[in-house]
């Protein structure tokens, strides 16, 4: 939000300067996040003077050229060679003398020097307006005024004045602080002093020769609207401080009846629409809601399909504005207006949210009733905005004030004890010192006791209804920089179980940040299109977007869009993981869970000049997945082939019955959704497992065997269906002591295989801590496990 330091002057008597009020804004919870000189004309005139031509001679080498001798006030007078044809003796001009940088309405700055033009020396420039940027006349230079003062400075002459903007990062709670009479209410309580409001004393009725009648059909959505009609108006362009005081703040100016509607919303916060009185058929406004369906075409020349939902503002044939958001192209005002009908409303802040957002509208007004307006504020601002209007467009008021408010609004009642705001504030602030800050943010003190006071909140402050919201509020004012910090803090020490969930997050980052990859973050919210069964989805009652209307029921398209994106940017080689929640619905039962993900696509190892890239396979997966186990202290999983449809193949590692992780490759039907058209290999693993296993862990330590290891390998024919998994538990349950390791080192299937078998190759590590294996012992224990795969697994050993 952007406020002006000028314009607040004029709700506040201060000296303060620029600087010293942005420091009070920021401390009472309106946060300056930047402030800007804004110069009322581009350059602000320095350097450039009020000057008499006190004489005018032809240039003698030049016939469109004049020399003349100029005072500017300084005792020397000046010779300048001009070439606009209507400069003579005797006029008083504005002068910009050598030094200056002028700044035109049309092109670059430039500066002036002295210098010889066709041999006479010329010591400054003549100024025409659009060389200044005070106009686009280039005809002839300015002549001013006979009882223009020589030696003025022109910026005083033309009574510019610089202004600063304060560009304030405003909460959503804040929404009394959407203008600059907001802003300065803050200020005036903390500076002690009195907010001046507008004078509206001189409004009156001049005829009611055009009256407009008013029916509000929804009192819901509309709990208060009023308006009135101007007569007799011409439509034209802004006075000059009218502009100059939008152009601050960043508005453009449209025309003298717009400006001074946009005018007013910046300087009450209360919105307003101008309607074209001729475009109001029938001579009836109806605040309605439109028939689902309805086309409507807005002042930006779109046409829009209306929700039955969205109130409008009507007239007997049709919708003329979508209420509180944007008006309509058919009864805008425009350049061949000469009455208008003025509304001035209060609207229910969800209805215009809704529409708003339904529509995708963002205006200055819906910026406003979206947070909620002032309900005391539509006649004020009605009768301001048409004192404005009569003095820059003329006309008059041809009708008495129209005003439905049916059910006003009530203050809100708080009871406020002094030992509440002791105890929050955690400091005690003298009794008048809360007293006066209250009743400087306009909080009627309703009674007083010596335990505290009842308090009457104007509704305006919509953010306000207990003793804690006005607790924030005295101590913004008072000041946080007020409040003395102890040099002793003392606090209860909880305990959690260990370890910590942050803690074993933590050790799988590190572990895969320096494995190469790369952590993302992605937004639970996704689209619809990605869930397999919808009915289970977590559906989102208002979306942002058809690409965001669901909770994530899986990990996986994340980490393909991010993939997608990257590979888009000619970034193909990835290795990433992600931590996150998917969350599903099950019988109106909500079920969240944790979830932590890893995806690797692309070369796992860059070409050299020595080697080729070698792509990433499924292997590399399995490799990082039995490492994560490894690192946590996770043991005796069992496998069982992936049969997930997101996956085209993969492996389930299952602890304790339930699914510990699935990774595999992805199925082209899932890449094709993501738009990835690379092979991609995933992992999902369930943290909520993860820590259940981790949590009850107990790591034994043992010392380091002294004595040698000794590897044995065998090579057996065994059925298709067998898998390596089954082998490796057979062996296991055979030789608990001695046997501490089991791997597979070849793998082989083809045709001089009989059908439906393959061969595979293990390796056999034997150890005993307490001596060293003899040849005896060892050939005993193979001979076991080889019998024991023979008899449980159908294993045929080749010798």
């Amino acid at each position: 939000m952007k406020i002006s330091y000028n314009w607040l002057k004029e709700f506040i008597q201060t000296d303060k300067t620029p600087q010293e009020l942005s420091t009070i804004l920021t401390g009472t919870g309106l946060e300056v996040e930047s402030l800007e000189k804004v110069q009322a004309v581009p350059g602000g005139l320095e350097g450039l003077v009020i000057g008499y031509v006190k004489e005018r001679a032809q240039h003698p080498n030049a016939d469109r050229l004049s020399v003349t001798k100029v005072d500017v006030g300084t005792g020397t007078d000046l010779q300048i060679v001009c070439g606009a044809p209507n400069v003579a003796a005797g006029q008083k001009v504005v002068v910009a003398t050598v030094g200056t940088t002028v700044h035109p309405t049309a092109g670059e700055p430039f500066a002036i020097n002295k210098s010889k033009i066709r041999g006479e020396v010329s010591e400054g420039m003549i100024c025409a307006s659009d060389e200044i940027g005070l106009g686009t006349d280039h005809a002839g230079i300015m002549v001013l005024a006979e009882d223009a003062q020589v030696g003025t400075p022109a910026k005083a002459y033309f009574k510019l004045n610089d202004d600063y903007m304060y560009e304030i990062g405003l909460t959503p709670n804040r929404a009394d602080a959407t203008s600059h009479l907001g802003t300065a209410r803050d200020i005036a309580a903390f500076l002690k002093t009195t907010v001046i409001r507008p004078d509206v004393s001189a409004f009156k009725v001049d005829n009611n020769d055009r009256v407009i009648n008013v029916v509000v059909e929804n009192e819901q959505a509309s709990p208060r609207y009023a308006g009135l009609t101007i007569s007799g108006i011409e439509v034209k362009e802004s006075p000059q401080w009218l502009k100059e005081r939008l152009a601050v703040i960043g508005v453009r100016a449209i025309n003298n009846i717009v400006d001074v509607t946009n005018y007013v919303l910046h300087d009450l916060g209360q919105p307003l629409h101008a309607f074209d009185a001729d475009a109001v058929k029938g001579g009836k406004v109806i605040v309605k809601n439109c028939a689902e369906g309805t086309l409507f075409k807005t002042l930006d020349d779109v046409e829009r399909k209306l929700s039955a939902d969205d109130l409008m503002i009507c007239n007997t044939e049709g919708p003329m504005c979508i209420a509180g958001v944007f008006g309509g192209i058919d009864s805008g005002v425009t350049e061949k207006t000469t009455s208008i009908f003025l509304e001035s409303a209060y609207f229910n802040s969800v209805s215009v949210r809704k529409t708003a957002k339904r529509h995708g509208l963002k205006t200055d007004a819906s910026f406003r009733f979206e947070r909620g307006t002032d309900p005391d504020m539509p006649v004020f601002a009605l009768k301001r905005a048409a004192l404005l209007i009569k003095e820059v467009a003329g006309g008059n008021i041809s009708s008495d004030i129209v005003d439905l408010y049916p059910n006003p609004v009530q203050p809100f009642a708080v009871e406020l004890p002094y030992k509440n705001v002791d105890r929050l504030i955690g400091q005690q602030i003298p009794h008048e010192e809360i007293k006066a800050i209250v009743t400087g943010l306009e909080m009627q003190i309703t009674n007083e006791t010596a335990e505290g006071v009842s308090l009457s909140i104007p509704p305006y402050r919509v953010d306000v209804t207990r003793d804690v919201d006005v607790i924030e509020d005295i101590l913004r004012i008072y000041g946080y920089n007020n409040i003395h910090i102890p040099t002793q803090v003392r606090a209860s020490l909880s305990t959690s179980q260990r370890p910590e969930k942050d803690t074993v997050q933590n050790l799988l980052s590190d572990l895969l940040t320096t494995n190469g990859f790369n952590e993302i973050l992605s937004n639970s919210l996704t689209k619809s299109a990605y869930s397999d069964k919808l009915d289970s989805a977590v559906k989102i009652l208002n979306p942002l977007s058809s690409d965001l209307d669901v909770m994530r029921q899986t990990m996986l398209y994340s980490g393909l869009e991010a993939i997608a994106y990257n590979q888009n940017r000619q970034t193909a080689d990835l290795k990433l993981y992600e931590f996150g929640k998917v969350y599903s619905i099950n019988e109106d039962k909500y079920i969240e869970s944790q979830r932590f993900a890893i995806f690797i696509t692309g070369d796992a190892t860059q070409a050299g000049w020595n080697k080729k890239a070698q792509p990433s396979s499924f292997y590399n997966l399995k490799s990082l997945v039995d490492g994560i186990l490894q690192k946590l202290n996770i043991t005796d999983v069992t496998l069982e082939d992936c049969t997930c449809s997101k996956m085209a193949y993969g492996l389930n590692y299952i602890k304790n019955g339930k699914t510990l992780v699935k990774f595999g490759a992805v199925a082209k039907e899932a890449l094709k959704k993501a738009d990835v058209d690379r092979e991609v290999f995933y992992a999902d693993f369930s943290f909520d497992q993860i820590m259940q296993i981790v949590k009850k862990n107990k790591i034994v330590y043992r010392e380091i065997s002294k004595f040698p290891a000794v590897k044995r390998d065998l090579s057996m024919l065994v059925d298709k269906a067998v898998t390596f998994d089954q082998l490796k538990r057979i062996a296991q349950r055979t030789e608990r002591k001695l046997l501490q390791d089991v791997d597979i080192f070849d793998v082989y299937e083809g045709d001089k295989l009989p059908a439906g078998k393959k061969s595979y190759a293990l390796s056999f590590v034997l150890q005993d801590a307490e001596k060293t294996l003899t040849d005896k012992a060892i050939d005993s224990v193979m001979q076991k496990i080889m019998y024991n795969l023979e008899k449980e697994a159908g294993a045929e050993i080749r010798k």
